[in-house]
Parts: structure tokens; sequence; C-alpha cells
């Protein structure tokens, strides 16, 4: 099928809905030259009069263009009028969004009145072609982003214009560790961060926002938001809308921290929407192109000349099997992956990050120095041994040990401790006060434990402290 570019004329000639199958909405035209062009939006409106926004995904015979809808479709009956916009989807550009939360179309849902009427931005960009800097990752030009948060500062350091994913199943803290490097982060850098909750629940949406104004962050923040609640097309095309909106802000000249919670939600609703439009899954049931999904949003995250996108994404486990086919195809674009561990979250040692399940492709001599390297490496190897003698104290106990593996026992507890530290955006569930701790005061610390400067010092005097000062 062919479409043709739009008209003011041709706006005004309405297309009529033929068929709903829930958000995938058919609508004909009366000639073919009339169809609307691939990711246009056309409008129409239920039998109460609420406004249905649908994107068109594909033409069908019989001058038909499917499309799927990022609004309820609740009401919408057949034969209702479709008129076309002649535009794709777009969202207000740049520094107009900060400190206001909206919806997928760039819509405020704050209740802080409509945003001013300013330059769109628009958010399928596929014909953009731009030159790859082959450079841009050159290992000698690479910015350490400091977190604030000891477990990752020292093995999973952040880096500037990489991709960092917290991979965990449900209840293990990844939106909290999430919030946490956002709140460390912000402060810190004359950073701009955009948050996209792409099948948030909406508690966790509203509890965000009043973090950010308790934290003073909402001034340079925005909210994009795809719902739970929402239809399939809101939640999967949201993560579209918050690239752009990241995208935006980066052409503006600004370093922008791009978080994403949560990529599986994106992945889910594409599936969603692939079994609605009739597409065969693959074999392991979900859609044939989450690979090129993925992908496609992916690619969009990289740097230009003067300004980053650094991107934190988490991303739901489903029954804690990484190796579900959607998690791979997600964590093969990663730079860093940040594995929450369920045994930690029962031991209560927070973050649960799993220090070797965990990766990151900048923990290089290089990069971050010799010194930070050879503890780090240290620490990863008192882990590994402390792992394998777990299992022998679990059998017949920690006195049976010989006395060179009962010392590497309790400083590599010690360390597992002292790795824990409070958050500052748990202090309203913890009653602990957040501990922002520097990268030197953590290698201060791991250095003294590892030595065994510290060996009398009881284990439990390490945990959910900030540096080695306040736990000794």
């Amino acid at each position: 099928m062919k479409a043709h570019a739009v008209s003011e004329e041709k706006v005004l000639v309405p297309g009529r809905v033929v068929a709903v199958h829930g958000p995938v909405v058919d609508v004909m035209f009366e000639r073919e030259d009339l169809l609307p062009f691939i990711y246009e939006i056309i409008r129409t409106s239920t039998y109460t009069g609420e406004e249905v926004v649908l994107e068109v995904v594909e033409h069908k015979q019989g001058n038909i263009a499917r499309t799927i809808s990022l609004t309820a479709t609740y009401g919408l009956a057949r034969n209702a009028r479709v008129e076309r916009t002649g535009k794709a989807l777009s969202i207000p550009k740049g520094e107009a969004v900060l400190g206001r939360v909206v919806n997928v179309l760039g819509e405020p849902i704050d209740k802080k009145g409509p945003i001013g009427k300013g330059e769109e931005y628009q958010v399928k960009r596929a014909s953009e072609k731009q030159k790859i800097n082959l450079g841009e990752k050159d290992k000698d030009g690479l910015e350490i982003i400091e977190t604030g948060i000891k477990m990752i500062d020292l093995l999973f350091p952040l880096v500037k214009n990489t991709k960092t994913g917290i991979l965990g199943g449900a209840a293990l803290g990844k939106s909290l560790l999430t919030l946490e490097i956002i709140h460390n982060i912000i402060k810190k850098q004359e950073w701009l961060c955009v948050f996209t909750g792409a099948g948030e629940r909406i508690r966790e949406g509203n509890e965000l926002y009043f973090e950010f104004v308790r934290s003073e962050i909402l001034s340079k923040s925005a909210l994009i938001f795809g719902q739970m609640d929402e239809s399939p097309g809101a939640r999967f095309e949201v993560v579209s809308s918050g690239a752009a909106l990241a995208e935006s802000l980066q052409k503006e000249g600004h370093s922008v921290l791009f978080l994403l919670d949560n990529v599986f939600r994106f992945a889910q609703a594409g599936s969603e929407l692939s079994a609605l439009l009739g597409r065969i899954p693959s074999e392991t049931g979900y859609q044939p192109t989450l690979t090129s999904e993925i992908g496609e949003f992916h690619e969009r995250i990289r740097s230009r000349e003067g300004a980053s996108i650094t991107s934190i994404e988490a991303v739901y486990v489903p029954a804690d099997d990484l190796t579900d086919p959607a998690v791979v195809c997600i964590f093969s674009h990663l730079d860093s992956i940040l594995v929450l561990s369920r045994s930690r979250v029962q031991r209560g040692l927070y973050p649960a990050i799993d220090p070797l399940m965990s990766s990151s492709a900048y923990l290089n001599p290089r990069i971050i120095g010799k010194r930070h390297f050879d503890i780090a490496q240290d620490v990863i190897k008192l882990f590994h041994k402390y792992e394998e003698l777990q299992r022998i104290v679990a059998i017949i106990g920690i006195e049976e040990l010989s006395k060179n593996d009962r010392t590497i026992f309790h400083r590599a507890r010690k360390l597992d401790n002292f790795l824990t530290q409070p958050f500052f955006t748990a202090e309203v569930y913890t009653n602990r006060k957040g501990q922002y701790v520097p990268l030197e005061e953590t290698l201060l610390g791991c250095e003294r434990i590892i030595s065994g400067r510290v060996d009398n010092t009881p284990d439990e005097d390490f945990y959910m402290k900030g540096g080695l000062t306040s736990a000794t």
C-alpha cells in the first residue's frame, strides 16, 4: 500500500473505524491516496466524547490503516469518524518539560497547567542519519562518574555515555537503587535527568515524584510515564518518547542522565501488541521483532559533540531467570550489568548487588587506575573464596576451618558488610540517615580490611555504615 503526504484539505477528509481489537484499531479511508503514512498520529473520539489517539503501524488491503491506540479505547464505536493530523508523534522540546510530569503524548499529568506552546520534537527519528564517532568510547577519554555508592564505585564504575542495567526479580530494590543513583548524581553534577516509567505501578510513580520534590531535584528533571493501567501502545511508545526527550535536551548542550524503569515492561508491551497485530510469536513466546525493537531503542542512546546521554535501566527478571530471552536480549546492549541477588536481600545486605554475577566493561586499569583496579581484583578474589568457604561452613562449622581460611572468611564477611550502606531515598523506610561515600574512602576502607588492620573489629560493626571511620 502506498501512503501519500498529507495536505491541508486531506486532513479534513475523515476515515472511519471498522474494527477494534482492544488497543488495535482498524481505520478505513475512502481512497488509497488518503491513507496516512506509517507512524502518523490520527485522532477520533468515543461515544462519550473522550479523545482517542491512534498511531498508524500497518497498511492493509482495502484502504485500511491498522493502528495502535496510545489512549484507552473503551467506548470507541464502529464507524466513528477519524481525522488525520499529518504529523508523527511529537513531544514538547527540551527545557520546557523540566520540572514537569508528562504522558507518552507529551501532555502534562501533574495538574500544574499546560506546558507553554513551543517547538516540538519528533519522537520517531528513523530518517535522521548521523556520523558514528568511532572514538567516542576511546578508553583514554572516558569520564568516571562517582555515585557515592560503595559497591558500584568500587567494582562496577559508572562511566559517562554508557549503558548500565540493574537486573533483578520482584522486590529486590531495582527502583530504589535507581532512585538513589539519580539522587546522588544530580545533586553533585550539573546534569539534567529524564526519568521514563514504562509499565510502572501508579504508586511507584507517585512516590518517585514526591521523592524528587523532597530531594529538590525536580527542577532539573523531566518525568514521563506510560503506567501499568494504560494501553500497551502507551507503555511501548513511552520509551521512544523518553529517548526523544533526552535527545532534545542533549541537542541543547546538556549532559543527560536517562533513567528507564522498566525495560522488560517495554518488551512485554511489544509482545502484547505483536499478538494483537496477528504476528506469529517466536519459539520462546516473545514477539518476532523483539531483537530489533530493543536494538532500535538502545542505538538512540549515544554521545554527540559536547553532550552525552548516560543511561541506567532497570530490568525486571521474571522468576529470577537470567536466561529469559527478553532479559538476554536486553543485557547484550549494556556496558555494565548489576545483578541483584535474592539471597543478599534475605540477609539484609543492601544494595543487594551480587559482586560475582555482575560485570562491568570498564573495570580496567587504563580507565580506573592501577590502585583502584588492584583493590577491586583483591575484593573479587576474596568474595570467590568466601563463596567456597560458606558451603564448607554450612556443613562442618567455622571452627573446623584452618586458621588461614578463618581469617579469609572473616575478612570477606567484613567486606560484605562494609559494602552495604544506608540510602538517602530509603530513610523513610529504615530510619537510617543516608550516606554518600567518596571513592577514596571506599578504597581506603577496602585496603584496611584486606590488609588485616581491622581484624580485631567485630564483623557486625561494618554493617550499614559509610566510610570506615564511621564503622570503626
